[in-house]
């Protein structure tokens, strides 16, 4: 069965950098890529059974995958093939314009998922410490997990059980 998008399904969120391509050399199941967005190149390393894993999970539950990352659009063409999945639709995050707005990282992106979700509710794997007070605070957030991974270890199947655990709770 083709995955698409169910219109008022929850979404799972996907961030790239700390979830699929961790900050340290994983022991197995990785593999190094360059990929170059906007002509700057990147090494990450990420691993070809987080797609099936993550497509499994959207499909058992009835949810709809998307990128919620700075890759943005850049995902789909560096990180989606390389990992196994299709084509996603994307929360579009600007970069960051910088602390000296006295913000955080979490709190920036969480301010464009919460305005991208418009209210459906989500799963965000997501490795920033500050998001899940972040996205919480955001005005017209509904249901939500954020499921916090180890930016060292990045995805891992006990972050996907946990994500349908609660998925597979929500009443529809």
């Amino acid at each position: 069965m083709p995955y698409g998008p169910v219109m008022g399904s929850p979404l799972v969120l996907v961030d790239v950098d700390g979830v699929l391509n961790p900050f340290e050399r994983p022991t197995r199941g990785f593999r190094r890529h360059r990929c170059s967005p906007n002509g700057i190149t990147f090494r990450l390393w990420l691993n070809s059974g987080h797609g099936p894993m993550l497509r499994e999970l959207a499909e058992e539950t009835g949810a709809e995958l998307a990128w919620a990352s700075y890759w943005c659009d850049n995902a789909n063409e560096w990180i989606a093939p390389r990992v196994g999945l299709p084509q996603l639709p994307f929360v579009p995050i600007p970069r960051f314009p910088g602390y000296e707005e006295g913000g955080t990282l979490g709190s920036w992106k969480a301010r464009h998922v919460a305005s991208w979700v418009a209210g459906r509710p989500f799963v965000w794997f997501e490795d920033e410490p500050d998001a899940t007070d972040c996205i919480a605070a955001e005005e017209g957030v509904g249901d939500h997990l954020l499921v916090s991974t180890d930016p060292m270890v990045g995805l891992t199947e006990q972050d996907v059980e946990r994500a349908a655990g609660w998925l597979r709770s929500l009443d529809r």
